[in-house]
């Protein structure tokens, strides 16, 4: 299934902001990871980016791509979102690390290339 204008432009939020992630993470190990304050919040806030798009992804679309854990993408926004006290940095790191580029090999694929730019 192909996605609709809407689907689309919530995939590629959840492309974009997978690729930041990845970008957060490159070079870094998790224990330098878990000692910095600031690419622990600029990681919840992609991460919790990308699962707010991914709830906004219509229903139809999510059944048609069971590949993409769709639930645990949107949960750990609720997470990051609702219950920030309860954050654990472990898993955001696994999420980074494992999960995200799962996530792109899956998206990108999916989602069509961007309009040609209109002349004037």
């Amino acid at each position: 299934m192909q996605p609709g204008s809407r689907d689309a432009a919530f995939l590629w939020d959840m492309l974009r902001y997978a690729q930041d992630v990845q970008q957060v993470v490159q070079g870094v190990s998790r224990e330098d990871y878990l000692q910095e304050r600031v690419r622990q919040l600029a990681l919840e806030r992609a991460v919790e980016v990308i699962g707010e798009a991914a709830r906004q992804v219509s229903d139809a679309f999510q059944q048609a791509h069971p590949e993409i854990p769709w639930r645990p993408i949107i949960a750990q926004r609720r997470v990051l979102a609702h219950d920030y006290g309860r954050i654990d940095h472990e898993r955001i790191w696994e999420v980074a690390t494992v999960h995200v580029p799962a996530l792109i090999a899956h998206l990108a694929p999916l989602i069509p290339p961007p309009p040609p730019p209109i002349e004037e």
